[in-house]
């Protein structure tokens, strides 16, 4: 366990951010799954461009790869062009 104040602090901030990244990635998750999911092209096209932004937050901040949030990008785009 920590002794000093701020390695207390520290380890405050690192659950709690633990805790929020943990949530954006399940989130990001359930929204690519719904956007693979969709069968009508005009829902899947809105849907993609819920995944799209929230891919492009994930990389900005850093939870995720930008290489990969580039890649998932790009196989659902591939994805709704195909329906």
């Amino acid at each position: 366990m920590p002794q000093h104040k701020s390695a207390i602090k520290r380890m405050r901030q690192n659950i709690k951010r633990r805790k929020q990244n943990r949530e954006k990635r399940s989130r990001t998750g359930t929204l690519i799954k719904t956007v693979l999911a969709e069968q009508d092209k005009e829902k899947a096209e809105a849907l993609l461009q819920t995944a799209i932004s929230n891919l492009d937050r994930m990389s900005i901040k850093g939870i995720i790869h930008p290489n990969k949030a580039a890649r998932k990008k790009s196989q659902l785009t591939q994805h709704v062009n195909s329906l």
